[in-house]
């Protein structure tokens, strides 16, 4: 069993029990983003950033969608498939090199198996783009390689089948060759990740794709209203086809104080890529590598104290989305070293119990508690993976 270092609050013994036993299963986290850009292993304990198997294992996590990420920098020179197969081929090895304490997990019963060994389980997902064209055979290529979720959208850029959220909307959602892309990952097995896609394009893939499809980071447009987050009606369409919304644990998506915060000592929204131009068009690979490694690992901003959420005000965001479709649809997806402000009294990964502890205080059940900490993203794996 996990011993979990955190101090628990009014409920004491009986969160961390729960929180000990159960499959904590974190739908997004930026494992390797460091170790590409400065070297390092995973395995080694920081001093910084949000994740590393050390602190991981002292929050309890026991399974994580483990990302790479190709941000929109690649994509002017058309790079994206040569950094995918980077980002790739360092989460693959990273993971070998730490096989005592994580395993690649192509199925549910191997999350089960490599759970049962007390060590965390790693499904490979993809954020950002592996080909902008969206070429069958590449999708193919990338999931003999392990691949087993991939963000339907390239990111905050529209891709050239499907639109991104805060893109330009040409295609109104999907392409023709945009609903052969979902058919092919359902027959494939692999989960369909609507995070960062517009509306019509969440939309349209819950209607084209056979299996539930998963926002793996998200908030409530409800509570900020921003393209990034979910509409109501769009969320109520997710949970009926059996689809589940991971809540992203940063501020700027539900708290709208810290959002204008950072709006404004930025100048921009935080997914506004409108700097990516031809420059980096013409630069090397290399060249963008150097260009971007100081953004890594991605920290929130430095918000004031007083206007960010707690734990419990984070939890009461899980809860609205309760409330509007039920506890079988939500999940965690923290986005750790992704850039998400933090709540207050909130360091890193160590610091996943603190959730645990909020829900028993607000008087949730045990079973509904398993359900958001990784019960309900098993569930979805598993009818994907295990046809």
């Amino acid at each position: 069993m996990v011993v979990v270092a955190v101090a628990f609050g009014q409920s004491g013994g009986r969160a961390g029990a729960i929180h000990a036993d159960a499959l904590v299963f974190d739908g997004h986290v930026h494992a390797v983003d460091r170790e590409f850009y400065h070297g390092g292993d995973i395995g080694e304990r920081k001093s910084d950033g949000m994740w590393d198997l050390s602190r991981a294992k002292e929050g309890g996590l026991k399974a994580l969608f483990f990302s790479a990420y190709v941000p929109e920098d690649y994509y002017p020179g058309r790079l994206e498939t040569k950094q995918a197969l980077r980002e790739i081929d360092l989460a693959l090895r990273q993971i070998e090199k730490n096989r005592s304490a994580i395993e690649l997990a192509l199925r549910a019963s191997d999350i089960e198996r490599i759970t049962k060994s007390g060590r965390i389980a790693a499904v490979l997902d993809l954020e950002g783009s592996f080909d902008l064209d969206g070429d069958l055979g590449l999708l193919r290529e990338f999931h003999r390689l392990g691949l087993r979720s991939y963000q339907l959208s390239a990111h905050n850029w529209d891709n050239n089948y499907a639109d991104s959220c805060c893109g330009q909307h040409k295609w109104k959602g999907l392409t023709a060759h945009g609903r052969e892309f979902v058919h092919e990952m359902n027959r494939l097995g692999m989960v369909i990740n609507v995070s960062h896609a517009s509306d019509e394009a969440i939309s349209q893939t819950i209607d084209e794709s056979s299996d539930p499809v998963i926002a793996t980071h998200h908030g409530l447009r409800a509570l900020n209203d921003i393209p990034r987050n979910m509409p109501d009606d769009l969320l109520r369409k997710l949970a009926a086809k059996g689809g589940v919304i991971g809540f992203q644990i940063g501020n700027e998506f539900h708290n709208r104080k810290v959002f204008d915060w950072r709006t404004a000592h930025a100048g921009k929204p935080f997914w506004d890529n409108g700097d990516v131009t031809k420059r980096e068009a013409a630069m090397s690979i290399v060249d963008i590598d150097r260009m971007i490694a100081p953004q890594y690992p991605m920290p929130g901003v430095d918000a004031p104290m007083d206007i960010r959420f707690s734990v419990d005000d984070w939890v009461g965001v899980v809860d609205r989305a309760i409330l509007l479709v039920g506890e079988d649809h939500v999940a965690l997806g923290s986005d750790f070293d992704g850039g998400p402000t933090l709540p207050k009294g909130f360091r890193d990964v160590r610091d996943l119990p603190l959730i645990t502890d909020a829900m028993v205080r607000r008087g949730y059940s045990e079973t509904r508690i398993r359900k958001f900490l990784g019960g309900n993203l098993m569930r979805v794996f598993r009818q994907v993976t295990e046809k």
